[in-house]
């Protein structure tokens, strides 16, 4: 009856993912350890705390975000003819230490993220990631966390420098969107932070938000829901902002009023809602 009910409503089509911070908990656990690495092993004396990395974090990707760190939070050192070639070498280093991080097992999944990929296959809606990480980056996430097959689950891999602006900017979900050949309105996007649910709305798309230490305190308006993470069977989330249900009494937004983890059926119901 739910099902019949969604296909009549016209059911959610997609669900696009970010990465860092949402899939898994990246920044802390394994980008700004990265960062700091590299900065050590290059002979810097930069080192970016958690406090200055959350503030570096208002801006997307990795070279632009030393740029920023730089030009706002270091401003004594030295300017130098070679600055971009220096900061995509880092950049580059920082990767592979991030990469061999993952390879450690150093950095899992957030709860509910593998369950709800799992239920999305079954219920045939189609996956994609759309992120400022490189595309290395998410290989080595997926690899080590869900395994080698892993890639294949997503229909569409929109990364990196894939397009000129990173987030809060909406290209990087209008591209996947072409790529796809889908409407906004076929879509949920699972974000973490004010700049991805700003890059998804510029692009019309609706987001379900999972904050984490990093981004619990980011305007998080529009969004369809937000919550503490997605939830499993013996680890319920927690409703940050939103209403579970609209109307207790209907099919699908009962089903989402009950929940207690997210998955293909609550995202529907709040798709439809």
């Amino acid at each position: 009856m739910l099902k019949e009910s969604m296909d009549v409503m016209g059911a959610l089509k997609a669900v696009l993912f970010d990465v860092d911070g949402t899939l898994a908990d990246t920044e802390r656990d394994g980008h700004c350890v990265a960062f700091n690495l590299a900065f050590e092993e290059a002979g810097l004396d930069w080192r970016w705390s958690d406090v200055l990395y959350e503030k570096l974090l208002d801006v997307t990707g990795g070279k632009e975000r030393m740029h920023y760190y730089l030009a706002e939070f270091n401003k004594q050192y030295p300017a130098r003819d070679d600055i971009n070639e220096f900061i995509a070498k880092l950049h580059r280093r920082k990767t592979q230490i991030y990469v061999s991080l993952l390879d450690e097992g150093r950095i899992p999944l957030r709860p509910g993220v593998k369950r709800l990929l799992e239920d999305a296959r079954k219920q045939n809606v189609r996956l994609a990631i759309v992120t400022t990480t490189s595309v290395a980056n998410v290989s080595a996430l997926l690899k080590n966390t869900l395994g080698s097959e892993s890639q294949d689950w997503f229909e569409f891999v929109a990364a990196g420098d894939v397009v000129a602006k990173k987030k809060p900017a909406p290209d990087i979900y209008q591209y996947a969107l072409e790529k796809m050949n889908l409407t906004a309105q076929d879509c949920i996007a699972i974000e973490d932070s004010e700049n991805g649910i700003l890059s998804a709305a510029g692009a019309g798309i609706k987001s379900v938000i999972t904050v984490n230490d990093y981004t619990r305190d980011h305007n998080f308006n529009g969004a369809l829901i937000v919550l503490d993470h997605l939830g499993e069977p013996d680890m319920p989330f927690t409703v940050l902002k939103g209403e579970l249900s609209r109307d207790a009494n209907s099919g699908v937004n009962s089903h989402v009023n009950n929940a207690h983890y997210v998955d293909i059926a609550f995202l529907n119901a709040l798709h439809q809602g």
